[in-house]
């Protein structure tokens, strides 16, 4: 819920309720039911918000929220847990005006300081200001799932959850260009040796499950980690039923809380196991909603068509589907829309069709839905992780190796397995050396790009990670590299219509426990996402829980690039990164080469991408 914003600075002339405004209301979008701002009494504190009212929908709830005459606030998220710690709190002695998460975090603040991070089950982005102490106090949710950007100078530290309102207060827009050298050549879109970096000069983001102190006085910052998981930290030792059951239990508990609401609440449902199984859980929750609707992106025609899926489970689950059907004229239309919510470099087609589905909730008047997100990450998805696997398996039971090689294969899995896969699981640190070595060349022979481009910026940052185990893989893909991306395009694509996306498989809990147990429980007798499987099988239709086929949210993205009116747009955008030096001038004569969403050298959509940006 709600957008954020805030200037701090020692010069009460640059904290101005005219700048606040001016960034509300680059973020009316995310919080359409109101808006409000406030300055501290000596004028060097100003906090802003855009309400999005879901959890207490009065004038009590309203932010900027003030407590105990000494705490102010704004947040954008929700604090699941709120009910319990409000219980809590209040035997401590402490009161509340409102039913609302937001005035339980200022509680636990001032009880707690930044201890009170631990006891947060949510998604968020805060920031208090201690009007006693004259500091700030900001935090980010565990995996990343809210925004926090801020921009900090020898006069001012100011922050919002949208660039856009950044540069509405006035701070330079001017894109990073080794970030966009990396873009183009790698499709990477996040640097995982600099959490905090953007895509743009003067704009840096607080990374997840961090906080951080700002004294606009002494302009002190500073930034700490406030939780972790050790990755490859699973040992034998549960009992496979055992592990279900709890798997069970802590899902059914994140989804319970996560349909805490005071608004309509529904699901959206790719047809596969994730999201199917978070609409189950919905269905079987005490705090399931009278009425719930789910919401779809379906692709007549195209062979990864989901909707039979689709189909299937809303039939015998016996809940309404509304679907959108995106297609190569939507993306054109809405593309440039797209791009200014999204404000960074995306990596695919299939962020139009998310955008679509939160259109299509809006328009049926459902303010939240539950998705199933992040079970790829913490659960061991995608196809990529078998072989990381078997090099485990490998090194350290070699026993196993071959009957879960030949168990994959029988459920069509091609994953390549020979001597390279030998030779890295051995030697983890040297493969590591070799892909660096061989992804920077492969980068500087990129034949598109400038030569004068490639000389001043060419340097990726992108150094690969020691990783010799499948959950050292997850760790480096939910926590560095993959899987905040994801979370970027939905919080974009949520609030462009404001709408709030929750998501069960990420309760820090759950997290922690997949991680306490051993590799086999993810990945086991050739199937991924093993323990979601076997905890969802009396739930869900045999033909969900153990598809072979595993399809990822994709769109015809090759078939619509295909089109002369996309070459066409396609070709501007090469334009523009030619004008700016970005591109070789023969690239305005290359033929287009259309190319499905996950292919390696998708070139042409970067440069689609990058072109509508800059523009």
């Amino acid at each position: 819920m709600c957008g954020i914003a805030g200037i701090l600075s020692s010069n009460p002339s640059l904290v101005t309720a005219h700048r606040l405004i001016k960034m509300t209301d680059a973020l009316a979008h995310r919080g359409p039911d109101g808006a409000a701002n406030w300055t501290n009494s000596n004028g060097m504190a100003g906090l802003a918000h855009r309400r999005l009212a879901i959890i207490d929908l009065s004038d009590a709830a309203i932010q900027p929220m003030h407590y105990l005459n000494r705490y102010t606030i704004v947040h954008n998220g929700e604090i699941y847990n709120y009910k319990e710690l409000r219980a809590t709190l209040s035997k401590q002695g402490y009161h509340f005006r409102s039913q609302s998460d937001t005035e339980v975090i200022m509680a636990a603040y001032d009880l707690y300081k930044s201890q009170c991070l631990q006891y947060f089950d949510g998604m968020f982005a805060f920031a208090i200001w201690d009007e006693q102490e004259q500091e700030l106090f900001a935090a980010r949710d565990r995996f990343g799932e809210k925004p926090f950007y801020y921009s900090l100078n020898n006069t001012e530290f100011v922050f919002s959850s949208e660039m856009k309102a950044l540069w509405a207060a006035g701070i330079e827009k001017r894109m990073e260009e080794t970030m966009l050298y990396n873009y183009i050549t790698l499709g990477y879109v996040q640097d995982p040796g600099d959490p905090s970096a953007s895509f743009y000069h003067s704009i840096r983001k607080l990374p997840a499950r961090h906080f951080l102190y700002y004294r606009p006085d002494s302009r002190e910052l500073s930034i700490e980690l406030y939780w972790d998981i050790e990755p490859g930290i699973g040992k034998p030792g549960t009992a496979p039923e055992q592990a279900i059951e709890k798997f069970r239990d802590l899902f059914q508990l994140s989804v319970n809380r996560r349909l805490r609401s005071d608004v309509a609440v529904g699901s959206s449902l790719s047809g596969g196991l994730d999201s199917s199984s978070v609409l189950a859980a919905m269905l079987d929750s005490p705090e399931k909603p009278g009425s719930l609707s789910t919401f779809s992106a379906v692709f007549n025609g195209f062979e990864k068509n989901e909707a039979p899926y689709i189909h299937q489970l809303t039939a015998q689950l016996n809940v309404p589907n509304y679907q959108v059907h995106p297609d190569a004229d939507s993306l054109l239309s809405q593309f440039e829309k797209i791009c200014y919510h999204q404000e960074e470099p995306f990596g695919s087609s299939n962020i139009i069709a998310q955008f679509q589905v939160f259109e299509m909730a809006k328009r049926q008047g459902v303010t939240v839905l539950l998705d199933g997100q992040g079970a790829d990450e913490v659960l061991a998805g995608y196809l990529k992780y078998y072989p990381r696997y078997w090099q485990e398996l490998y090194r350290s039971h070699p026993s196993q190796l071959a009957a879960e090689i030949e168990a994959a294969r029988q459920l069509g899995i091609t994953e390549s397995w020979g001597w390279k896969n030998k030779l890295a699981a051995r030697f983890p640190s040297f493969a590591a050396a070799w892909l660096v070595r061989n992804r920077t060349k492969r980068q500087r022979r990129q034949p598109d790009l400038d030569s004068a481009f490639v000389e001043s910026f060419g340097r990726s940052h992108y150094a690969t990670a020691h990783i010799d185990s499948l959950d050292g893989l997850l760790y480096y893909n939910t926590f560095m590299n993959g899987l905040e991306e994801l979370l970027q395009y939905a919080d974009r694509n949520s609030m462009a219509h404001g709408r709030e996306v929750r998501l069960p498989f990420l309760h820090h809990e759950l997290a922690e426990f997949v991680f306490s147990l051993p590799a086999q429980y993810k990945i086991r007798s050739g199937w991924t996402k093993w323990l979601l499987r076997k905890s969802m099988e009396n739930s869900l239709p045999e033909t969900i829980v153990w598809r072979k086929d595993k399809v990822g949210f994709e769109t015809p993205q090759r078939q619509w690039m295909e089109q002369p009116a996309m070459q066409e747009y396609v070709h501007e955008a090469k334009r523009v990164l030619v004008n700016k030096g970005i591109l070789k001038r023969n690239v305005l004569t290359k033929k287009i080469q259309p190319l499905e969403i996950h292919a390696a050298d998708n070139y042409d959509w970067r440069y689609l991408v990058a072109g509508t940006l800059l523009r």
